[in-house]
């Protein structure tokens, strides 16, 4: 498809700056295909059933931004995918000067080796340590990777810190928050299982290409990035055995989304899964393990525009960007919330 086809007009004001507060105060459409209604995410309790499965991503957002040095020029990293316990793919800026075997200096007793240079600014980054002490490392000279469209002069804050991280995060890996789930509280997800609505987790670390925009004019020429994820057979027997009892799957994000879809067989069965997927989802594709999709309003010609249209319908989509922006819904990583139904038949 074009992706002239997924454009529309996003005003600046309506990308959120700040998260509600509190976090499940934040507005939430629900998109059916009898129609739509403007709700609350505290509401969520009552637009689900009981014996319905909440599938959550349980990455923690890293520290992944680094501000270092090539000799005398400065370099900033992103870090993106890891590839190895002390290995990582990152965006380097600039990157046109950088060679294999350049060192990148962070702090005095900090720093990473260029292993390979790859396509639009990309690196692969051997650290001098992994693991723990790599972690540790990024918490003490790391910053948040912010989505580029909030603003910060000075990058992430004290407020940042927690804002963005979800109340259930606990594998760390990601570069970006699955942001769906930021609007939780400890509250809401005790009325939910109060209601009979169970949950499981998965594990997706985001990468920093979400950010990445779609500079094709065609989808079918767009290359997805990578990310890796997990799928433990616990989750999967869990998932598997809500939908033969006839209960919903209901994916918290396009991230918790894109892992079920990739390890979905074509019968709607979800196996254990643990690798990288760039599953790259649009209309036309057929939908295998996920009912409902909770997510947040994305931007005009992105993939995840394209993704959520293919879930629900692309002209019912537009429609529902139309009222939501008409409403003042706030959009993005920040912004409000919407419960999309998988649509029925071809919408494209």
């Amino acid at each position: 498809m074009k992706v002239d086809a997924f454009d529309f007009e996003l005003p600046r004001e309506a990308i959120a700056e700040r998260p509600a507060s509190p976090r499940d105060a934040a507005r939430l459409l629900l998109v059916r295909d009898r129609g739509r209604e403007d709700r609350v995410v505290r509401e969520l309790p009552d637009l689900l059933r009981p014996g319905d499965l909440m599938v959550f991503n349980d990455t923690r957002v890293i520290p992944a931004r680094l501000k270092g040095r090539r000799r005398t020029a400065g370099v900033e990293v992103t870090l993106h995918m890891m590839e190895g316990d002390a290995v990582w793919r990152a965006f380097a800026r600039p990157a046109k000067k950088l060679e294999a075997g350049d060192r990148l200096d962070f702090a005095a007793d900090f720093s990473a080796q260029v292993v390979e240079k790859g396509d639009a600014g990309e690196v692969l980054l051997r650290f001098d340590r992994g693991g723990i002490a790599l972690m540790a490392a990024l918490e003490r000279f790391g910053t948040l990777p912010l989505p580029p469209y909030i603003k910060r002069p000075d990058g992430a804050d004290a407020r940042d810190r927690d804002d963005y991280q979800t109340v259930y995060a606990r594998e760390p890996g990601a570069v970006a928050a699955p942001t769906a789930g930021l609007h939780f509280t400890p509250e809401l997800l005790a009325a939910l299982e109060r209601k009979g609505i169970r949950r499981v987790t998965l594990t997706l670390h985001v990468g920093a290409g979400t950010f990445l925009p779609v500079k094709v004019d065609d989808t079918r020429d767009h290359k997805m990035h990578s990310e890796r994820g997990h799928i433990s057979a616990e989750a999967a027997r869990a998932i598997n055995q809500t939908r033969v009892a006839g209960g919903r799957i209901v994916a918290v994000g396009t991230t918790s989304m894109r892992l079920l879809e990739s390890a979905a067989a074509d019968d709607g069965r979800v196996q254990s899964f643990d690798g990288a997927t760039d599953i790259f989802i649009t209309p036309g594709y057929r939908f295998r393990a996920v009912d409902l999709l909770m997510t947040n309003f994305h931007l005009p010609r992105s993939t995840l525009f394209m993704l959520v249209s293919a879930f629900a319908g692309l002209e019912r989509m537009k429609a529902a960007y139309a009222h939501a922006l008409a409403s003042g819904y706030r959009f993005y990583s920040y912004g409000d919330s919407s419960l999309l139904e998988r649509t029925e038949g071809d919408m494209t």
